[in-house]
């Protein structure tokens, strides 16, 4: 082996070394906030013309359901709130409670997201809509000394991807801040 294989090879070694557990993950594309899906832990409000009684928040079960007067439980995991209206005037049309229903419903409080590892304050939070990286790690207290800035790791639903700076925050995301190397 001649020396300048061995010199480019001596040089290779470290840099080789600068890839990080995050590098060979996706980038994170989080979805429109206009389509967001409910899901357990989010809280709604309901509000039905005429129906004064079922008119109040309701927090998502683990289940993925929610209970209302006179419609029991209602299956909400995974549906906008337009389509959860839509759902319910149906409820309410097909037991003939309401042939006219009249629904609104809004998402009350959003499930919280959570930050790990190198930022001051790791831990839950609640989300924030239009809510970026950023903006999490200084609801999370900022980043600490070590804090590697440049990318982070996301747990969602869909699996394991890598954040920039920029990237959308989605509620029930779990945030990893890695420490720098160097």
């Amino acid at each position: 082996m001649n020396r300048r294989t061995m010199l480019i090879g001596l040089i290779a070694l470290p840099v080789a070394g600068c890839t990080n557990a995050y590098s060979n993950l996706p980038v994170g594309n989080a979805a429109a906030t206009d389509h967001y899906t409910l899901g357990p832990g989010d809280s709604v409000k309901i509000a039905v013309y005429g129906f004064d009684m079922m008119a109040g928040s309701y927090v998502v079960s683990d289940a993925g359901t929610i209970s209302l007067p006179m419609l029991s439980t209602v299956e909400v995991a995974g549906k906008s709130a337009p389509e959860l209206e839509a759902s319910l005037a149906a409820m309410l049309r097909a037991k003939d409670l309401a042939p006219d229903a009249n629904v609104s419903v809004q998402v009350d409080k959003y499930r919280p997201f959570y930050i790990l590892g190198e930022v001051q304050k790791p831990g839950q939070y609640d989300y924030v809509p239009g809510m970026t990286l950023l903006t999490a790690v200084s609801i999370a207290g900022g980043y600490t000394f070590r804090a590697n800035k440049q990318v982070a790791a996301v747990n969602r639903k869909q699996g394991k991807a890598k954040l920039d700076p920029d990237s959308a925050i989605l509620p029930g995301d779990t945030i990893t801040i890695p420490e720098a190397w160097f």
